[in-house]
């Protein structure tokens, strides 16, 4: 059963029925208070059945309620880790920076797992082989290491690598959609045909990279270009025009 609580005014009459639901502002995320409380719930006992869910507007009122219910709840249970949102604990497994050597079994562009990928503080410099073609969806990559490693055509969909370093990593032919590369360094490294739509590099490190034939959105390269240690010929190649 979900329960929510309705923040705008609504009265409701029937015969020997009369309520109103106060209007509250309240900041978001929605801290909802009021005189009513609205029950989604498949439950079909008449035992517990009240007057005001008998009314035809009550019941009209209730499923707009629950549908908005509905649509908060898929919303906040994305995969995708927001710039405030508390990561979680360390991994305790003592193989956890080798699962990067298998990567993800389902999901992948999706940045849905089967179970999570914690590569947080690894270092995987110069790795060269084991690497390549490998799918890292919504990986946690934080304080990792990857200096001068083949990470060609890998899958990186949603993954969080805030503060770790790619010094001359290549990502050719790599998909790295939606990844925060915030305060990462990348330094030299190459996206070279690698697919970069709403990936974000706020503070990142990116003197001398490599963006041949790179792939990303109007909006996103926008934002990419305010980036001031991108160099000239980068700016060219991503066709910057600040």
């Amino acid at each position: 059963m979900a329960t929510l609580f309705l923040p705008f005014s609504h009265n409701l009459s029937s015969p020997g029925l009369s309520s109103t639901v106060k209007r509250n502002r309240l900041p978001l995320p929605f801290h909802l208070h009021s005189s009513i409380r609205v029950n989604c719930s498949a439950n079909t006992n008449n035992s517990i059945s009240t007057p005001k869910e008998n009314s035809s507007q009550f019941k009209e009122l209730r499923n707009i309620a629950c549908g908005f219910l509905a649509v908060w709840a898929l919303t906040t249970t994305s995969p995708v880790i927001a710039a405030n949102q508390r990561l979680p604990p360390l991994s305790t497994d003592p193989d956890r920076c080798a699962r990067a050597f298998v990567g993800n079994t389902i999901g992948q562009a999706n940045g849905v797992y089967d179970k999570a990928i914690d590569l947080r503080f690894c270092d995987y410099t110069n790795e060269k082989t084991n690497l390549k073609g490998k799918s890292l969806a919504a990986a946690l990559m934080s304080g990792a290491i990857f200096d001068g490693a083949d990470m060609t055509e890998v899958v990186m969909s949603k993954a969080y690598a805030v503060g770790a370093s790619f010094k001359g990593t290549d990502f050719t032919n790599a998909v790295l959609d939606r990844v925060n590369f915030g305060k990462a360094n990348l330094q030299g490294a190459s996206f070279k045909n690698t697919v970069l739509s709403g990936s974000t590099f706020e503070e990142a490190q990116l003197q001398d990279v490599v963006f041949e034939d790179t792939i990303i959105g109007y909006i996103d390269l926008q934002k990419l270009c305010v980036n001031k240690t991108i160099n000239e010929d980068s700016r060219l190649e991503l066709g910057c025009r600040n």
